[in-house]
């Protein structure tokens, strides 16, 4: 009985939300306060989920202008990935007598593709195309083998984003080939997702597949593209050459969050009507809740709690950004931003195609803690004699079966600090000196970055990152 209630006492601790002082952080624009959060809450996560603080650590340094520091830190949240393919028998046994937090946080398909992202984007921010490179070739090797793994059409096999992120760090580098060849890619993800990830392909990658495909002499591909898009203006790779080129890339809202989601189950008359009386409550996943929870249900010994994840989205109000690029003279030229990346599906298609699995696993683990609980029970009273066992059986029961009901807890980690949205936006400019300005729009928007200076050189392409929180 000893074991058995230290093992279901395993996943019952309170779990501190930090995400609530890093969004603070962020909306008051100190991002470095944020990556020191994180920083200084490394023992929070715990060992169970050092790829999550590695992977929100990451982010936020990213997000405060510390670049290289991002790279190291998602370089070995890279490795924690690979790391993490395999198990230990310790660890699952752990999860099936508790709940899936007692086991490593292996992250999401969609999050290993946004560590060499936010990678990529870490050194072309920095003007390092080279490495920016580097990551984009990882991303399609890992998004080849996602291809190969997941065989149904409809599942997050492809990255419409990642794939056109990697077309333009191509194209900045002068290797038109592999430009073509992500443009063509990014096109053909974005299509296929479309239906669920809500997101239709960026209107200017129809003037990058054009551009590419004229300048490699694809003269069937060019045709196909022009007749697709027949109302495109675009300028063929030599009229762009001794322009310079402006990327925004920015990161709206806040990605979805996780909550609990309970079941309680009844095995008898007596623990429906119970249920039902205390239905109003038990869905919350309020701390006092569960402890209340768990003793009437301990006490009636009939209930069997199963919880489940649920999404809460959190909408970004930015429906674009504009921005704006002021010459020497005065002359402003100014771009809209397009969609290009829609976080919160991802999270809502991954979790939707891995529901059946918890699910299942997640009603194995309330049988097998009930089964467990009642044979302590039984055995406890067995032990005690026939005078002491109606005492002993409420006693162990109240603590082994309300503990099994404590301990039930949905997996509700995920990479929060990542946006609901990534918005793109492209400016192309004669060689020079300009001031930037960037304004989200939208109700209650306030400027996002305003008076930047740049100096642009000719064929030369310059990333801005920036974070809104609305």
């Amino acid at each position: 009985m000893i074991v058995v209630s230290q093992t279901l006492l395993t996943g019952c601790g309170p779990s501190v939300n930090r995400y609530f002082l890093i969004e603070q952080s962020l909306l008051a624009g100190d991002p470095a306060r944020a990556a020191a959060i994180v920083e200084q809450t490394e023992k929070e996560y715990g060992a169970k989920s050092r790829l999550l603080y590695e992977m929100d650590r990451g982010m936020t340094l990213q997000l405060s202008g510390q670049y290289q520091q991002s790279s190291a830190v998602l370089e070995q949240a890279e490795e924690e990935v690979e790391r993490l393919y395999t198990r230990t028998i310790r660890s699952e046994t752990a999860a099936f007598l508790t709940n899936d937090n007692a086991l490593p946080y292996e992250g999401d398909a969609y999050e290993h593709v946004m560590i060499n992202v936010v990678k990529a984007l870490n050194y072309a921010a920095q003007g390092q195309l080279r490495e920016a490179l580097v990551e984009a070739r990882r991303i399609d090797h890992r998004l080849n083998v996602l291809s190969d793994k997941v065989k149904e059409g409809s599942g997050y096999r492809n990255d419409g984003f990642a794939r056109y992120l990697s077309g333009i760090l191509y194209e900045a580098a002068g290797d038109l080939n592999n430009a073509f060849i992500a443009y063509r890619n990014a096109f053909e993800a974005y299509e296929a997702m479309r239906g669920w990830l809500r997101v239709p392909y960026p209107p200017s990658l129809r003037s990058d597949l054009l551009r590419t495909a004229e300048a490699l002499h694809l003269s069937t591909e060019f045709e196909g593209y022009r007749q697709a898009f027949p109302d495109v203006v675009w300028q063929p790779v030599s009229a762009q050459q001794q322009l310079a080129q402006v990327v925004l890339i920015s990161y709206n809202g806040r990605a979805p969050r996780k909550e609990d989601r309970y079941f309680d189950l009844p095995i008898s008359l007596d623990a429906l009507q119970l249920v039902l009386l205390n239905r109003g409550f038990s869905q919350s996943s309020h701390q006092r809740n569960r402890a209340a929870d768990s003793v009437l249900y301990g006490l009636n010994g009939r209930v069997v709690r199963v919880a489940l994840p649920r999404l809460v989205p959190q909408k970004t109000q930015v429906p674009f950004e504009s921005m704006t690029l002021t010459d020497a003279a005065g002359n402003p030229i100014t771009v809209r931003s397009e969609l290009a990346h829609n976080v919160t599906a991802l999270a809502e298609k991954s979790l939707s195609d891995r529901m059946p699995a918890i699910t299942a696993k997640a009603l194995a683990r309330a049988a097998t803690k009930f089964a467990l609980a009642e044979g302590a029970t039984r055995g406890a009273q067995q032990a005690a004699g026939r005078d002491a066992a109606p005492w002993v059986g409420l006693i162990v029961g109240l603590l082994t079966k309300g503990l099994a009901v404590a301990s039930e807890e949905a997996d509700k980690r995920s990479w929060q600090t990542l946006p609901d949205e990534i918005h793109v936006a492209r400016a192309w400019v004669s060689a020079g000196e300009y001031r930037i300005s960037i304004r989200p729009f939208g109700q209650g928007m306030a400027v996002g970055k305003e008076g930047q200076s740049l100096n642009l050189a000719p064929g030369q392409t310059t990333f801005i990152i920036q974070r809104v929180m609305q």
